[in-house]
């Protein structure tokens, strides 16, 4: 799997996971202390659960072919976990990885 390859599935998972775990914020939460429905909670946090997973892989690939760090990885891993770090996370490993390419072909 080539770089860019591993770029595109992270940024995909990244969205997805962060605007899971929104969801899950911002309307499961709510609904559960709110209006007493746990209902949203347990579809959507588990949706949420299986979605990190997948962005924790994609992470971790991407982390190999580019070479990162362990800190690096690990701060972009967290970032799934906190509402909407993982779209800011997505846009600096974007640009990061984008920049190192170009540089690595000049």
């Amino acid at each position: 799997m080539s770089v860019a390859i591993a770029l595109r599935a992270y940024r995909v998972a990244a969205w997805v996971t962060g605007i899971g775990l929104l969801l899950l914020t911002f309307y499961a939460i709510p609904m559960k202390y709110l209006f007493d429905d746990p209902r949203p909670v347990a579809v959507i946090g588990m949706m949420h659960g299986f979605l990190y997973m997948i962005y924790i892989v994609c992470t971790l690939i991407l982390a190999e072919r580019c070479r990162w760090k362990p800190l690096r990885a690990l701060v972009v891993l967290l970032a799934g976990t906190i509402p909407i770090a993982s779209f800011v996370a997505e846009r600096k490993v974007t640009r990061h990885v984008q920049e190192t390419a170009r540089a690595a072909t000049a």
